[in-house]
């Protein structure tokens, strides 16, 4: 059964997410993590619309958004269309990288607006890739706490701020309070946030499970149909990156993205 018509925001604020395609990796580098929020930036910028927060992860993205002059559902669009073209040549891919569908819920009141611009910052530290949600560098956290986001106006802090009034100094430290707080809030039922990386040696434990019989130094020498078949399923275990499953196999990245 399809999803129901996506619910429309009164105030115009959705959190956004948007996921790879079974769960895939979408940023397989620094520059693919530029590449996606320079493209937000654009299609804000011609939709005069505003962000309130973001936060890249491996395979979802997390975006605050207040809609401008078009629709979200057209703005998020224009923007995925943009950077899959990107994704698809640079990795000489083909397919669907993204869900067919992004995921949005209404942000109504300033509670949630502060609750759900946290939960974003916090997506990090609970997947156990860092200790302090501004020591992420793919998220907007660090212009909250320093004033320095990147790329250059895309981030739209002042409203989230006044909330805690128009000391502006006053208003950073108790964000910050408030962002660092240990919380059990969810949005959107998200269960990637909580899944934790694994280490190599634990990847390797895992893909071992995955490939049976075979040993893990003969996976790249397979067949590519058979391969292709064991490498989904590899892509499919928890915690384990792509870009770190193809080192361990010994395969090239670009075999695991395509399979």
């Amino acid at each position: 059964m399809g999803r129901g018509p996506r619910v429309r925001s009164e105030s115009g604020i959705y959190h956004v997410i948007l996921r790879g395609a079974n769960r895939q990796e979408i940023f397989h580098d620094d520059q693919d993590c530029d590449r996606f929020l320079t493209t937000v930036l654009r299609y804000k910028m011609s939709a005069s619309a505003k962000v309130y927060a973001w936060c890249l992860m491996g395979n979802h993205v997390h975006l605050l958004i207040k809609e401008g002059q078009e629709d979200i559902s057209s703005t998020m669009k224009r923007a995925g269309i943009s950077f899959v073209r990107y994704y698809n040549d640079k990795y000489d891919a083909t397919g669907h990288l993204f869900q067919d569908r992004f995921r949005s819920e209404p942000i109504e009141t300033d509670g949630s607006l502060l609750r759900v611009t946290r939960y974003i910052h916090q997506n990090p530290v609970k997947a156990g890739l860092v200790h302090m949600a501004c020591d992420w560098q793919w998220s907007s956290c660090s212009g909250y706490y320093y004033d320095v986001a990147y790329p250059e106006n895309l981030l739209d802090s002042d409203y989230v701020l006044d909330k805690y009034g128009k000391d502006r100094d006053a208003a950073r430290w108790q964000f910050i309070e408030f962002n660092e707080n240990a919380n059990d809030d969810e949005f959107l039922d998200n269960d990637d946030n909580v899944r934790k990386r694994l280490s190599d040696e634990e990847a390797r434990r895992e893909i071992v499970k995955f490939i049976g019989e075979r040993n893990i130094t003969q996976v790249k020498g397979l067949p590519k149909t058979e391969r292709d078949q064991i490498l989904r399923r590899v892509k499919e275990i928890p915690g384990v990156s792509q870009r770190q499953a193809a080192r361990i196999l010994g395969i090239p990245p670009s075999l695991i993205f395509k399979a």
